[in-house]
């Protein structure tokens, strides 16, 4: 476990590392005008940087975002989809650019400092390294039969998963001891799902109660792995 986590800092850093560099020669190439460079490699830097904001720094997702796409002209994504020829660039578009792409920047040289701080908190890559090991574990009794154990387990493992989810957006659900269902309607009644999303993730939740509650019948293997694989997917992608 400890081993895992060392890991796991250890390619976040580089990761991070690496978008820095990356995003200094797209600013570059930017203040020098060389305009179809910029437009080939801003989008891959925007996701992979944002991918990691949202493991680093839940907080400053939506600032992040928000730089790339906001109401009105004055964003990058209006200056990267909204002219034909980047020959013909206003001045005035450029330098807004510049100014929106390095306070983007600025967000990823913050998550690369929280490493170098003592005060840095690995709370979420802890946790996220507890689940994949509690997958593998269900992985683990999928392959030996024990259908229902490997399906609860999954289905915890995705519950816990939402509230963090919830608890990164100040969601608050009335309800004392909500379940997977509870979770998923309060995610996209806020918008941070859409709905096919939420049919996805409902239909986890329905796997799940099988597995955990006597019903007419035995939930299959083949829906126990579509569970697991599931799972990891809702891991990956929501934060």
């Amino acid at each position: 476990m400890v081993v895992k986590m060392a890991s796991n800092l250890k390619k976040y850093k580089k990761d991070i590392n690496i978008l820095v560099n990356k995003g200094e020669k797209i600013l570059s190439n930017l203040k020098t005008k060389n305009l179809d460079f910029f437009r080939k490699d801003y989008e891959v830097w925007y996701s992979e940087s944002l991918s990691l904001i949202r493991i680093i720094l839940p907080d400053r997702v939506n600032d992040f975002k928000r730089y790339y796409y906001q109401k009105g002209e004055k964003c990058l994504e209006n200056f990267i989809t909204s002219y034909s020829d980047f020959d013909v660039f206003l001045e005035d578009s450029i330098k807004n650019a510049i100014i929106l792409f390095q306070c983007q920047l600025g967000i990823v040289k913050s998550a690369q400092r929280r490493f170098e701080s003592s005060l840095f908190d690995i709370q979420q890559i802890v946790r996220a390294d507890l689940f994949d090991s509690e997958i593998d574990a269900a992985r683990e009794l999928l392959k030996n039969g024990f259908l229902r154990a490997a399906g609860a387990i999954a289905g915890v493992v995705l519950e816990k998963h939402l509230e963090q989810i919830r608890l990164n957006h100040n969601i608050k659900i009335r309800k004392r001891n909500p379940h997977i269902s509870d979770y998923n309607e309060a995610l996209k009644k806020e918008g941070i799902i859409d709905v096919p999303t939420w049919r996805f993730i409902q239909r986890l939740g329905d796997i799940r109660n099988l597995c955990v509650h006597k019903k007419d019948r035995e939930p299959t293997k083949d829906e126990v792995d579509e569970l697991l694989k599931g799972v990891e997917k809702v891991m990956k992608t929501l934060f």
